[in-house]
């Protein structure tokens, strides 16, 4: 049967959370000075509403020493994937490319940037219109600021504000560490540092995300409320971090 056109905006904002769910993935024990591969799974849904989604995201090396972080998320007759290409440079992510597409939905987007370090500019396509932006130092894509967000909070930062390339402009990007408290997911319950995105004074928007502190600060579950009330909600399923399972501590019963 088909889905009706009405569920469009609800699945877009559930697809559009679910990118978030990649915040802060990656190195597993090891310090915030290296990458190692991983992959890991998310569920989310809104309350209330019997919308649910799920998504995967991955970072994996290449052979030529780059890494490629990738995401791709969907539901119902909707499907959306990122994916950024970056280097490690003096313990700093460095983006090298980043390509987004979505599709279905009655339309299809597609955005792509090219960071030529060399040039000091950042070239792409967005909405179909070319675009060029001069390129500062430190500047991220929407996939690997999460990877710097993830590396901070394991070095101890409370307070962190990263300049993203959105779209065909530059963003500024803040978080907060808010306090810690213990999350229950599908892979078990983990001890986890509070973090909320900072936004301006009269936004109705909140959003908090929670991250393993056992797990280098893995995300393991996310909180969105919209301007017009709806909840969304991500947890994590599964995961693994170099070959190795991520299992929180087991559900006590009632």
């Amino acid at each position: 049967m088909p889905h009706s056109t009405s569920q469009y905006p609800l699945v877009r904002q559930t697809l559009r959370w679910l990118v978030i769910a990649g915040l802060g993935l990656g190195s597993g024990t090891l310090s915030a000075a290296e990458l190692t591969p991983f992959t890991a799974s998310y569920a989310a849904d809104m309350k209330k509403i019997p919308v649910n989604g799920e998504a995967i995201h991955s970072l994996e090396q290449n052979t030529d020493g780059t890494w490629n972080l990738s995401f791709t998320a969907g539901m119902f007759v909707a499907r959306l994937s990122e994916e950024s290409t970056l280097r490690l440079e003096k313990d700093r992510v460095v983006p090298l490319s980043y390509h987004y597409e979505r599709k279905g939905l009655g339309r299809s987007r597609e955005t792509t940037q090219v960071f030529d370090w060399e040039s000091a500019v950042v070239k792409g396509v967005y909405k179909g219109d070319s675009f060029m932006l001069p390129l500062e130092p430190g500047i991220l894509d929407k996939t690997t600021y999460q990877l710097a967000l993830q590396r901070d909070l394991m070095d101890g930062r409370t307070e962190m504000t990263y300049r993203v390339v959105d779209g065909d402009d530059i963003d500024e990007y803040r978080f907060k560490v808010v306090g810690e408290d213990r999350v229950t997911t599908r892979a078990g319950q983990f001890d986890a540092i509070e973090v909320q995105r900072v936004r301006d004074a009269d936004s109705k928007r909140e959003t908090t995300l929670w991250f393993a502190k056992d797990w280098n600060y893995l995300l393991v579950r996310l909180s969105q409320v919209e301007t017009d009330g709806q909840h969304y909600r991500i947890m994590l399923k599964e995961a693994t971090v170099d070959g190795e399972p991520v299992i929180g501590t087991p559900v006590a019963e009632d």
